[in-house]
């Protein structure tokens, strides 16, 4: 057990994007990888999702990966946006409180339901 608290010290930004549609849940298809994890670990704390254009009804997937195995393990509902002018595109955040890839073998990935980009975020900090 450690004797001293630990802090996050290397902030840290994963980007990525994903546009190739994928309605699997089981953690194959496209999945394209967004952060991997800081030799030391790495606790996330915010995941964003912004589209690039309109969108349609969907999901974007996000997973985790151990090195070996690829699980789902949250999903972001996207909802129909036409996008132009005066009428932003789909974005969606998450807060996470309690979510540390354990060290550089795990990693976040994520993948589109349907054929429409999107920019991934991890927001994060090396341990």
């Amino acid at each position: 057990m450690a004797t001293a608290p630990v802090f996050s010290v290397i902030p840290r930004v994963g980007l990525g994007q994903v546009s190739t549609a994928n309605t699997n849940r089981d953690g194959t298809g496209t999945i394209a990888t967004i952060l991997t994890g800081g030799s030391s670990g790495t606790k996330i704390t915010e995941i964003v999702v912004e589209a690039t254009g309109t969108t349609t009804a969907g999901m974007v997937r996000i997973y985790l990966n151990d090195g070996t195995n690829t699980r789902l393990f949250d999903e972001f509902l996207v909802i129909a946006v036409t996008a132009g002018a005066s009428t932003v595109v789909y974005r969606g955040s998450r807060v996470y409180e309690n979510l540390t890839l354990p060290n550089n073998s795990w990693s976040i990935r994520a993948s589109t339901h349907n054929a429409e980009t999107f920019n991934v975020f991890v927001l994060g900090a090396d341990l």
